[in-house]
């Protein structure tokens, strides 16, 4: 992995509000290379929130968050092109197949997708050239998944990525989480499956009052 001494996302007095209610408030944390954060919480803690937060995908009413020391909103196309989201609805064109599926999302990072290495490590071969329409849910999953195999993005930020897996197909995404690690990538992840991961912290969210701002 690439400049991973460097690697840092942190998050300072960070602040979101949707619907007119306060979701997050006064939030902090760190996450540095090779290092698993995983979101816990109740329904409506700002688990998800967070990481689209993060994704660039929600827009702070307070607070900063910042990439390898600055601002992430200074630079925010070079950010994002460090990153890989995966939220827990799969982004699947159902007309595409298999194969297009993972080449038109991994397409749109920086350098040549690894689409043979990201059908073999989520067992994706023999469906490469079925059209999506055809897929169970489980294999939805791992044609959304795949994409962290097929491009090089230091941050992965995974909205319940086991959901809809069974028990080998989670086994495998575990591993990819590890390896990547190992290799000085980072992981922050809402899950409720224990992943096995060694180099993992926890930061658990509390679900707000809600009553509506004035």
């Amino acid at each position: 992995m690439n400049n991973s001494a460097q690697n840092r996302l942190e998050g300072r007095n960070l602040c979101c509000i949707r619907g007119e209610r306060v979701v997050i408030s006064q939030l902090d944390f760190t996450l540095d290379a090779g290092e698993a954060l995983i979101l816990k919480g109740p329904n409506g803690s700002g688990k998800s929130t967070l990481l689209r937060l993060c994704a660039g995908l929600l827009s702070l009413a307070g607070g900063d968050i910042l990439w390898r020391g600055a601002a992430v909103e200074k630079a925010p196309e070079a950010y994002r092109a460090g990153l890989t989201y995966i939220g827990h609805l799969d982004a699947v064109k159902p007309v595409f197949t298999v194969a297009e599926n993972i080449a038109f999302w991994s397409g749109l990072k920086p350098g040549a997708p690894r689409l043979g290495a990201a059908l073999a490590r989520l067992d994706l071969e023999d469906l490469a050239d079925l059209p999506a329409q055809f897929l169970s849910a489980g294999q939805k999953r791992r044609v959304t998944l795949a994409r962290l195999a097929a491009c090089d993005a230091p941050l992965w930020l995974l909205d319940e990525p086991t959901v809809s897996l069974d028990h080998t197909s989670t086994r495998r995404i575990a591993e990819l989480i590890g390896d990547h690690l190992a290799a000085g990538g980072m992981v922050m992840a809402a899950t409720h499956i224990d992943l096995g991961l060694t180099n993992a912290r926890t930061l658990t969210l509390e679900r707000l009052p809600q009553e509506r701002l004035p």
